[in-house]
């Protein structure tokens, strides 16, 4: 633990934020983080709780008291040791983690959480200033190949554990860059892709083969009917060429099929999902030259879709100069402060507002999406009612329809289940949810029904976590070796 008394003593500390004006003109990350003698306050405050559910409650298993223990005592060396003992990439979840273990930290029961996430960013960050993080080749290779789809964070940490296990691992990305939804999906200013570069730098020193624009299966619009999004694939590997040249396939692909509102005007020029919206910024910012970008500049943009993807898109409308931007959430607001005595060490139910929402936007609660109302083709406008829930449905509240002006329209409602193509391809059977079907069970897990074919990552669980990514490409590596080999040295 830290100081004995420390929870007594120290308050939480939060990350800062640079002002709102100054950070709306750039996609830079703005988080001002923890400095160490703030980190070690933060790790001061970590108690001698006998069960630390903070451990339970991170999808890694991050060991939090030792860690926090490591910087309180200024050994950050020895702190990054134990962080990257459980977790690849903690510059990923230290940036865009909701932190379910500070939801689960037993000082949360009844004060304020323990600044785990915040003290996890920061020694990542250190490590990468000192140096600390360096490529760890295998001393010795198996002799055995293994194919990863996908290179989000799932095939990324699977890749690594694989490649440190001495296989030969190549992994294919119908991408042009590395890194799925980190790359194309959240935005700059929530993390720079800078951080996916240069563990990808790391991984090809331990021989980790990056393969990119490259299909697997039939190439196939990623976001389902209705998108706009063109592949940038420019090339196509069957399945079966796979299976012949690796002795083992991982599946890591994400749940990508976006959740769509089939209500009339959808057709309407200026309604698109968020996946066609937030790549293209995230291209521009690249470098690339994105033809007919969608921009809101000077637009009035509603965000249909209450969750991350919608907060992401509320920030990059305002940086694009949105006239103005609202937020949709068909669930009724939540309470500010959750009933800590029902839900701890679970995560709670309660009002989140993100950096983004500071940054300029409405937020409308308990409505539904009536009519996408235009002219011209083009959108003009929602026709909006609103709702409340009762005996297991959702009912409209009669006199409430509302009108909304919309210049842009985003869907940021979720994501069903990963596109069908590869699955198909390989003839994965399915869950009734449309992803893989394949348990996490020690013996044989992350196996479907296809001989030497893995899936690990949202393709199995559907939409999720970046951390339960990781943790689930952890798993997968160590099921993958012990198929190769009979046995595995990596931890699970």
């Amino acid at each position: 633990m830290g100081k004995t008394t420390g929870f007594m003593e120290y308050e939480r500390i939060e990350e800062g934020y640079k002002p709102v004006g100054e950070r709306l003109k750039h996609y830079k990350e703005f988080v001002i983080g923890l400095d160490a003698d703030q980190a070690k306050i933060q790790g001061a405050r970590c108690m001698d709780c006998g069960t630390p559910f903070c451990n339970n409650g991170c999808p890694v298993n991050n060991i939090i008291p030792d860690f926090n223990d490591l910087v309180y005592q200024q050994d950050w060396k020895s702190a990054i040791a134990v962080l990257h003992s459980t977790n690849n990439f903690p510059e990923f979840t230290g940036r865009i983690c909701p932190a379910p273990c500070e939801a689960a930290c037993v000082l949360n029961v009844n004060n304020d959480a323990v600044g785990i996430k915040s003290i996890e960013h920061a020694i990542i960050d250190r490590a990468w200033a000192e140096g600390w993080v360096q490529p760890r080749p295998a001393k010795h290779k198996t002799g055995k190949k293994v194919a990863v789809v996908g290179a989000g964070p799932a095939g990324m940490a699977a890749a690594q554990q694989l490649a440190r296990a001495g296989h030969d691992v190549t992994v294919f990305e119908k991408n042009d860059r590395v890194g799925g939804l980190l790359r194309y999906g959240i935005p700059d200013f929530k993390m720079e892709k800078s951080h996916i570069d240069r563990r990808v730098e790391q991984m090809k020193a331990e021989g980790v083969v990056f393969r990119t624009g490259v299909v697997v299966g039939a190439a196939k619009d990623p976001l389902g009917k209705g998108s706009k999004v063109t592949n940038l694939a420019k090339e196509t590997v069957t399945p079966e060429e796979l299976q012949k040249e690796f002795d083992a396939v991982l599946l890591t692909g994400g749940a990508e099929q976006s959740r769509d509102l089939p209500v009339p005007g959808r057709d309407l020029d200026g309604v698109h999902f968020a996946m066609e919206f937030l790549p293209q910024q995230n291209r521009v910012n690249a470098g690339d030259k994105v033809k007919g970008q969608l921009r809101a500049d000077g637009k009035h943009v509603i965000v249909i879709g209450g969750g991350d993807t919608g907060s992401d898109c509320v920030g990059t409308s305002n940086r694009h100069g949105a006239a103005s931007v609202t937020q949709f959430e068909l669930m009724p607001m939540p309470p500010e402060q959750e009933n800590k005595p029902l839900v701890w060490p679970y995560w709670p139910y309660k009002l989140r507002t993100s950096s983004s929402h500071e940054e300029g936007c409405e937020r409308e609660f308990a409505i539904s999406t009536k009519e996408f109302m235009g002219e011209k083709g083009k959108v003009t406008g929602l026709k909006t009612v609103q709702v409340e829930f009762k005996d297991g449905k959702f009912v409209e509240v009669p006199g409430t329809e509302k009108v909304f002006k919309a210049d842009l329209v985003l869907l940021a409602m979720g994501f069903v289940s990963p596109v069908a193509t590869v699955l198909e391809a390989f003839g994965v059977e399915k869950d009734a949810r449309g992803n893989a079907r394949a348990t996490t069970d020690f013996d044989g897990g992350y196996a479907t029904n296809v001989p030497k074919v893995f899936a690990a990552g949202d393709i199995r669980r559907g939409q999720s976590l970046v951390v339960w990514a990781i943790r689930e490409g952890r798993q997968a590596a160590r099921s993958v070796d012990e198929f190769l080999m009979g046995y595995s040295d990596l931890p699970r």
